[in-house]
């Protein structure tokens, strides 16, 4: 749709600036790759035009989430019982504020369906359940006869998926798209497009023209339409003066300023194949994306989705201020997942594995004796209960044994030994033995239990000795 340059005086920059201006589709005859960008037998390259577009955080931001849905795709499916329970936590870490705004859920099998049935029982306000469906009638009727109000629909928008998946032109695949979102609203539901693979789409010739597009049917209609930014290999970039299709802030900023796109009707969606799902997610905020897409543990396609405990953390971090998130509830879903999912979470993990407030080297181990801030991110014990604890190895000394001890029997105050003490010696030299003798693995807690309680029983003897004498 072509629309006449319109002008108008803006508050926040106290600039005259363009209202409106003209993207058409373009419809070409042939894909656009982007080979010079994605040589296939290559790595991707970065490509800078030295473009910066300005930062614009939304007065509001928050975290969705696809536990159930990408979350689901690459793993053995939830039971009924494990997603209740799930979303019974994601409710309490997203606080009385809804910070985790929304849940996205399958809808293909009966068990999908009992589990949204379940969910709905609990009559949580957040997370809101939506789902993700097949483009057509049929599935959109079951939406809305499950209660849902929203629903995910996918439209792929690079030419890789529309010309080689599809087999459509960009025209026809936008008139395909229009159409199905129509039948969605007819039906009485929110639809959220999916824009795939965002990251290899031709960002003015195609995906800026159909935003304009929906928000014009959402003008029409008085429908709200979501826009999902989906970069779905993870190619996804934010260095500054990054071209586009790449660059997240020139995305987020061209769906906001040049498709017309509210802020609270976009959202970030990532996955991890480049390191870069964290990052790509923090920028889509910064750049005026209200909401991100996540999956708790990161488990997703491939190398997984943007990782839910880190925009937690990433909330708080950009924020200020948990607002209400009760974060101890991350501990209890790594525990959650891998007690009774059988999940196997990598040990330094950050936030969720169990290394990764544990420290090895001896003289950190004395830092944290004297003062835990001095090595340990934040306090761990408090906002996630999880103490900072000390590895034993050839290495920790006796300060880290007497920090072991402590917190491994949750000794406090008058109790709390001190590396000179008895117990601590007699474990120290126990270790040290180990390590003469060719030992090259961590002392597993197990054994520290034992050798410090026999330590215990020495000195105990010892001490009922000196008094009989």
């Amino acid at each position: 749709m072509h629309r006449l340059t319109q002008f108008k005086y803006s508050q926040k920059t106290n600039l005259l600036e363009s209202a409106f201006q003209s993207y058409p589709l373009q419809d070409v005859k042939d894909p656009n790759l982007f080979r010079e960008y994605f040589p296939y037998s290559e790595v991707p390259k970065v490509v800078f035009n030295h473009r910066i577009v300005p930062m614009d955080v939304p007065g509001e931001i928050w975290i969705t989430d696809t536990t159930f849905r990408d979350g689901q795709q690459s793993r053995e499916p939830y039971t009924v019982k494990q997603i209740t329970d799930i979303f019974d936590m994601l409710h309490r870490l997203s606080g009385k504020n809804g910070v985790i705004r929304m849940s996205e859920f399958f809808l293909y099998t009966r068990k999908d369906q009992e589990a949204v049935d379940k969910c709905l029982e609990k009559g949580y306000e957040f997370p809101e359940i939506t789902s993700w469906i097949r483009a057509s009638k049929k599935d959109f009727q079951l939406v809305k006869e499950l209660g849902l109000k929203e629903t995910g629909v996918l439209v792929s928008c690079s030419d890789y998926h529309i010309f080689h998946k599809m087999h459509m032109t960009r025209h026809q695949a936008v008139g395909h798209y229009i159409g199905i979102v129509r039948e969605c609203i007819e039906t009485g539901v929110r639809p959220r497009c999916h824009f795939e693979d965002i990251t290899r789409a031709d960002f003015y010739g195609f995906v800026v023209p159909f935003a304009m597009e929906l928000m014009n049917l959402m003008e029409e209609t008085g429908v709200p339409i979501k826009i999902r930014a989906c970069d779905t290999m993870g190619y996804g970039i934010t260095y500054p003066g990054a071209i586009l299709p790449r660059s997240v802030p020139g995305i987020i900023y061209g769906l906001r300023h040049h498709a017309g796109v509210p802020s609270h009707l976009l959202e970030w969606h990532g996955h991890n194949d480049f390191y870069r799902a964290v990052n790509n997610a923090s920028y889509a905020w910064l750049y005026g994306a209200s909401a991100v897409n996540c999956s708790l543990l990161g488990i997703g396609e491939r190398t997984g989705n943007t990782p839910l405990e880190a925009m937690v953390m990433e909330y708080a971090q950009i924020r200020g201020t948990l607002n209400g998130m009760d974060t101890k509830v991350i501990t209890e879903i790594a525990e959650y997942y891998e007690k009774e999912l059988g999940y196997a979470i990598p040990l330094m993990t950050p936030f969720v594995g169990k290394n990764f407030n544990v420290t090895r080297a001896g003289i950190h181990a004395d830092g944290i004796l004297k003062n835990e801030e001095i090595y340990n991110i934040f306090d761990t014990e408090k906002l996630l209960d999880r103490p900072v604890r000390i590895a034993i190895s050839n290495t920790s000394g006796t300060s880290g044994i007497a920090h072991w001890i402590n917190t491994y029997f949750h000794l406090k105050a008058d109790e709390a030994v001190s590396k000179t003490d008895d117990v601590v010696n007699i474990v120290y030299q126990w270790v040290n033995e180990q390590y003469n003798e060719g030992r090259v693995t961590v002392i597993t807690d197990e054994e520290l239990e034992r050798v410090t309680l026999q330590a215990m029983e020495q000195t105990d003897r010892q001490m009922e000795n000196k008094e009989e004498k």
